[in-house]
């Protein structure tokens, strides 16, 4: 027999409201050529080159500083700069350039080209189909069901992609360069601008300055609302530290300005902090001769990776690294929304510069040298039990 059925006098009426609320996601931001981190929920974007972003925990959080020592020749550390800048060209971002030996507008000229995939690089205008032929058997092989189907040209600035490849053999097409915002700061056409009682020296106040007006004019700090979607502003300075910028850090073990830069990245980290603003600053490492002044650059940068060129040296020609132009040192991970940052299946890197890619690769010196010494030692055991 079925239960009976309770009446619905005392029960609440459906209808009325409780306080309980269902608690919803924050909605993300969504911008063109960025995605969250899985591991923090970070916004991030991409460096240029997908096996960085790889090392360094998914891309570059937006709000932070990737800090990169120069090579000797600063050949691959000016390359590491142009593919962050051309990655921010094909995503639509807009670009801040900072120089004080070459001009921002030189740098952009080099900028590497896209490399398009098969589809997009045919010129068949969307909508149009290829109509198949019945005669030839070949035609029909292959996805015969999308044979009449129209072939639509995948755009090479796409908002959806993260990340892309570039061939460094060809430059970037003017037209695609000049549609990008570019902000240029060259310090040898700047006039030199009064301190007062900064610690700034003068190059680094008026570069400062410089950045805080194009993120507070463009509305990348929140202050003044973006006229169309939101944007990444993505910051390039090349070379800080260098004598150019009227910094001694690199001439004597005891510099007279020796909080120069570390006073300038810690007032630059504090705009990125408040805007979305990304930026990849270069520093010759190799000439600062006071290391405790490096490792405090190094603290006040998020991340912080290290080039070692074998140009030069005697590991150009060591049959161990006969496959690459370089070591890659991770110094610094980021530690954002949590305790503890995001640590490399491997720190043993190196990076080699094909005939158009740059690519970053775990390479296996540590391993082959263990194996070589262990076979001389067992090689000199042995002559020793023997003799």
């Amino acid at each position: 027999m079925a239960a009976p059925v309770r009446g619905m006098a005392g029960s609440p009426s459906i209808g009325n409201t409780t306080s309980f609320q269902k608690k919803t996601r924050s909605k993300l931001v969504s911008i063109p050529g960025t995605r969250p981190s899985v591991q923090n929920g970070q916004l991030l974007v991409s460096s240029g080159v997908s096996s960085l972003d790889y090392v360094i925990g998914g891309g570059l959080a937006v709000g932070t500083l990737l800090l990169v020592e120069e090579d000797c020749y600063d050949s691959y550390s000016r390359m590491l700069l142009k593919y962050f800048l051309a990655e921010g060209v094909v995503c639509g971002h807009e670009l801040f350039l900072a120089s004080a030996r070459d001009h921002p507008d030189e740098i952009m000229q080099e900028l590497p080209s896209p490399i398009v995939d098969d589809v997009a690089g045919m010129k068949i205008s969307e909508g149009q189909s290829q109509p198949s032929d019945p005669e030839n058997p070949d035609t029909m092989k292959i996805a015969w069901r999308y044979q009449n189907q129209p072939r639509v040209q995948t755009a090479l600035a796409s908002s959806v992609r993260f990340g892309h490849y570039y061939d460094v053999s060809k430059t970037m097409e003017p037209e695609l360069r000049q549609a990008a915002k570019c902000h240029s700061f060259y310090q040898l056409q700047e006039t030199p601008v009064t301190t007062g009682s900064s610690p700034l020296p003068s190059p680094y106040h008026a570069l400062l300055k410089s950045i805080q007006t194009v993120i507070r004019k463009e509305g990348f700090d929140g202050s003044t609302p973006q006229s169309k979607v939101r944007n990444v502003l993505r910051l390039g300075l090349h070379s800080l530290g260098s004598v150019l910028w009227g910094d001694d850090v690199c001439c004597k073990v005891n510099p007279a300005h020796c909080h120069a830069l570390t006073t300038f990245l810690y007032a630059l980290r504090g705009l990125l902090r408040t805007s979305l603003s990304v930026a990849m600053v270069t520093v010759p490492s190799h000439l600062i001769q006071n290391r405790a002044i490096m490792g405090r650059i190094i603290r006040l940068s998020d991340t912080a990776i290290a080039l070692e060129s074998f140009r030069g040296s005697e590991k150009e020609t060591n049959p161990l690294y006969k496959d690459y132009h370089g070591l890659l040192h991770v110094c610094q991970l980021p530690r954002l929304n949590c305790l503890s940052s995001e640590v490399p299946d491997t720190k043993d890197l190196a990076f080699k510069l094909k005939r158009k890619q740059f690519t970053i690769e775990a390479r296996m010196f540590s391993r082959l040298s263990y194996i070589y010494k262990s076979s001389v030692w067992s090689k000199e055991a042995e002559t020793g039990i023997s003799g």
